[in-house]
């Protein structure tokens, strides 16, 4: 006869395996030597421990953190490794469309996550398409099974949520599933799911809540629209899909949906991805657009309400027509306008926390108005909104309360990636930046189109292959700014942002032999400057060496051509223009 064995039983005896396994794989040495411990984080030791009880005394908890997405539970965890007692408060809010899912927040389960394999699966698509170019014979039949992609993508979302409760208890970390409230600076309410209450009280607190989408307030957007937080448990294919909004959600989710074969059309009441560099903006939105996305700019919708035939009937402005009237029908309105953390559940009023736009501020620790209270991840104002961030900087409070380090979160030229049909991927500041900050003549911009080699034999098009390197002017030219689109794009940066941490110049940058037949290198050869007035489009071949400096710069239409050596065909020349200060190195024919 088989043995039945309890949940809780299971999740024990599972978690005392996990304990062996980390044990034996990662030795405490070991850990310690981890490239992001802070200087000062290296105490963990039984004196720091005892003083760190001792200390929080008179405190059910050393630290409560409410959220147990990705900054939450990385200081949770930071903070329960440097001996803190730790407990943490999770509750998801369902969506009016009836969405709920566990811990982990919103990257594990409506986010980064889900979104990056819908994302693989468009990728999956066009690489079926393009398989005959390589030799393969593919079935004409093929298609997507949206049930079987949403199936997949929510068990893997269910075991991260399994894995996260059953570390939290390995680790020791005191779980709450329900929604913590202020009571005052050192006390919360917890209400449970199950309709208890209890109180509790924690030395620290850190808020890591997030934030949800906003719906537009006008007829039908509840009843009929769903949000990114429902897109990815949708039980049936979105079908034909308005996507509302102008930021990276909005255009993520128009992307992978179009390449997975729905028609999708982008609204937006202004420019797409203002926040972003607008060339490179311009050239995804017309790559997406060359692939299908129909895009409604300066409109604002109206209402939305169901149609005879089920679909769904939405009314919205024309804002350059004097507000004239239009409408189309959909399946699927996805609602990605914005988002706003739900700050009135935890009752920050009773705090006197300074809240502005919704958002909490912080200064450079992340502590907050309140002097034990802290917060990290996209409920903090004017940081950037993205799961790394959150995760380092909830670390470095765990460290700095509980290990003695003070080391700062460093929010400056933080890499990220857009994961469109093309992806965009960018570290430093827009172009746009870099003129308000040191205006024209105190900035080098540095561009070029690429040929991917992938996509030599299937003829896909390269006009939307670009690269642009923002510059000082000045010696020794510092790179401000690196933008990329092209093919895993997200997968050649994050090199070069640790470049650009550590001052990485023009010269440092065309001195560095690239790998060959990548992508990535490409960025080594952007030799021609904006103000050259040069096609990007015709890269050139490499600066020349002049008495050991690189050659380069501004290209005027009186010219001194100086041949680098004797003229032959496909010859390098050496450009200066009349003051000699200026260069350029082109390749020629004669």
């Amino acid at each position: 006869m088989k043995r039945w064995m309890s949940a809780d039983a299971l999740n024990e005896k599972i978690g005392r395996y996990v304990n062996e396994l980390q044990s034996h794989l990662f030795k405490k040495d070991n850990l310690n030597k981890r490239a992001l411990i802070c200087r000062k984080a290296i105490v963990n030791n039984e004196e720091a421990m005892k003083k760190n009880r001792s200390e929080c005394q008179g405190f059910d908890f050393d630290l409560i953190c409410i959220g147990v997405g990705s900054g939450g539970l990385a200081c949770a965890k930071e903070a329960v490794s440097l001996g803190a007692k730790v407990a943490c408060l999770d509750f998801v809010r369902p969506t009016p469309f009836g969405t709920r899912w566990g811990v982990g927040g919103t990257c594990v389960n409506v986010g980064c996550i889900p979104k990056k394999h819908m994302h693989q699966a468009a990728l999956l698509g066009n690489a079926i398409e393009d398989a005959s170019h390589f030799g393969w014979s593919v079935p004409s039949d093929y298609a997507l099974n949206w049930k079987k992609l949403v199936t997949e993508i929510q068990n893997n979302v269910k075991s991260t949520n399994w894995l996260i409760k059953v570390e939290m208890r390995t680790k020791g970390i005191t779980y709450f599933n329900g929604i913590g409230s202020f009571i005052d600076q050192n006390t919360l309410k917890v209400k449970m799911v199950n309709g208890s209450e209890q109180q509790i009280t924690g030395k620290f607190i850190l808020i890591a809540i997030g934030n949800r989408p906003v719906y537009p307030k006008i007829p039908g957007a509840l009843e009929y629209g769903i949000t990114s937080d429902d897109l990815f448990s949708l039980s049936k294919p979105p079908g034909k899909t308005l996507c509302v909004g102008a930021g990276y959600v909005s255009m993520e989710c128009a992307g992978f949906l179009n390449e997975l074969g729905f028609n999708v059309t982008v609204m937006a009441r202004a420019e797409i991805l203002s926040s972003f560099d607008q060339e490179m903006a311009t050239i995804l939105k017309d790559h997406m657009a060359s692939r299908g996305v129909t895009f409604l700019q300066y409109r604002l919708p109206k209402s939305v309400e169901q149609a005879d035939n089920k679909q769904l009937l939405v009314k919205f402005r024309n804002l350059k027509n004097e507000g004239f009237e239009e409408q189309g029908v959909f399946d699927t309105v996805i609602w990605a306008m914005g988002r706003r953390a739900l700050l009135d559940d935890i009752n920050f009023s009773a705090i006197n926390l300074t809240i502005e736009d919704h958002e909490i501020v912080v200064n450079d620790f992340e502590q907050t108005s309140v002097p034990n209270i802290f917060a990290v991840g996209d409920v903090v104002k004017g940081k950037p909104k993205l799961t790394p961030v959150a995760v380092l900087a909830g670390r470095l409070v765990a460290r700095r309360l509980f290990a003695g380090a003070d080391d700062r979160m460093n929010y400056e030229n933080i890499p990220t990636t857009l994961f469109t049909p093309l992806e965009y991927s960018f570290v430093g500041i827009t172009e746009g930046e870099a003129l308000r900050r040191f205006e024209e003549n105190g900035v080098d911009v540095h561009h070029g189109y690429y040929n991917p080699i992938d996509f030599i034999l299937t003829g896909r098009p390269t006009s939307y292959c670009y690269i642009k390197v923002i510059t000082r002017r000045e010696e020794p030219r510092r790179i401000l700014g690196i933008h990329f689109i092209g093919p895993n794009a997200g997968e050649i940066v994050q090199g070069f942002a640790v470049a650009i941490n550590c001052g990485l110049t023009m010269d440092a940058l065309f001195s560095t032999v690239g790998v060959n037949i990548t992508n990535a290198a490409e960025i080594t050869k952007v030799f021609i400057t904006k103000r050259s007035g040069l096609d990007p489009s015709k890269p050139l071949y490499g600066p020349i060496y002049l008495d050991d400096h690189i050659a380069y710069g501004e290209f005027s239409e009186e010219v001194l051509f100086i041949p680098s050596q004797p003229l032959t065909d496909n010859s390098s020349i050496y450009i200066a223009d009349d003051t000699g200060k200026h260069f350029m190195c082109v390749r020629i024919r004669k």
